[in-house]
């Protein structure tokens, strides 16, 4: 797996829209923390451009990407937003320069999309908030992507948060788990991102193939017999079966279509019965997805889960400088 290479002051971050339109205004939050990085920050063509909901026509926003990911002076790559989208671009892009010239690829939600692209030609990549509304996120979501964008490694121990150089302990995550565990410790490769996205490429070339690995899954808004669907599908191609740990994240205003005739079971319950007799850890309520503590996750490095009664420890054991 290629590891981008850690930013420094003065390097450029390129803000892009690949999905839904955007404004600068709406992305001032966004600039001036990476600013305050000392970073310079480039925004793409797409900013402020609208075609219907999106951010241009699905050539216009892949062409502001494809530029990005072409420019040697770019370092890192910050989706500006999720909605929907970003799967119309996939028949556009060139990703074979992302080998000759890594660089981060950061967002999450629709960017699942993306993380999965880059996952399968070895490149790995940051699920971690996007500039949008990233004023509102907790200072935990907005350390963690900083620390994780400059090769430092961070981490949470019991409740008190801390940074530190390259030359500290692991970057690791630690959260309150909001249902019941499964304990244990694994180690794999960490992959996945949003349920909905996962689920619509399922046999597709951008499929991801989990086996052996640790999976993270999160999701929004979404109808309850909605999301028992797309659990039923990964269930059944055995994605649960022959994982080695799993990671729920958020699971955020799920929803019954009528409350009058509930679907029965939250989203945590369609989890765990598809989980069936599996034996490896699991954890929910993980700090990262549509929540406002959405820490930054490295996709495509080992790392070690710990799932104990009452917290969760996800620990890499590369460090993100190279």
């Amino acid at each position: 797996m290629i590891v981008p290479p850690a930013l420094r002051p003065g390097d450029t971050i390129a803000i892009i829209p690949t999905a839904r339109a955007i404004t600068v205004e709406e992305l001032r939050d966004g600039i001036a923390l990476a600013e305050s990085w000392g970073l310079r920050v480039k925004l793409g063509a797409g900013i402020g451009r609208k075609h219907f909901q999106q951010a241009g026509t699905a050539e216009e926003r892949a062409a502001d990407l494809q530029a990005a990911l072409d420019d040697h002076a770019v370092r890192a790559i910050w989706c500006a937003r999720g909605g929907y989208g970003t799967v119309h671009l996939l028949d556009h892009l060139d990703l074979s320069a992302m080998r000759r010239d890594p660089k981060w690829i950061v967002g999450f939600s629709d960017i699942t999309v993306l993380h999965n692209a880059l996952h399968n030609i070895g490149i790995a990549s940051l699920h971690a908030q996007m500039p949008f509304h990233i004023g509102g996120k907790t200072e935990e979501c907005r350390e963690t992507l900083r620390a994780a964008l400059f090769g430092e490694m961070y981490g949470v121990a019991s409740g008190e948060w801390r940074v530190t150089g390259p030359d500290g302990p692991p970057l690791a995550t630690r959260h309150s788990i909001l249902a019941t565990p499964r304990v244990g410790q694994c180690e794999g490769v960490l992959v996945g991102g949003n349920l909905s996205l996962l689920y619509a490429l399922r046999g597709t070339p951008y499929d991801i193939d989990p086996r052996g690995k640790i999976l993270f899954i999160e999701d929004l808004d979404e109808l309850l017999y909605h999301m028992d669907r797309m659990v039923q599908n990964l269930r059944l191609a055995g994605w649960f079966k022959d994982l080695i740990g799993l990671i729920v994240g958020g699971m955020s205003d799920m929803h019954d279509k009528n409350p009058d005739d509930p679907f029965g079971k939250a989203a945590e319950r369609i989890i765990v019965d598809a989980l069936g007799h599996t034996r490896y850890p699991v954890c929910f309520g993980f700090p990262a997805g549509h929540i406002d503590d959405n820490r930054a996750l490295i996709f495509g490095l080992p790392a070690r889960l710990t799932v104990t009664e009452d917290a969760a420890t996800l620990t890499y054991d590369v460090p993100t400088r190279v």
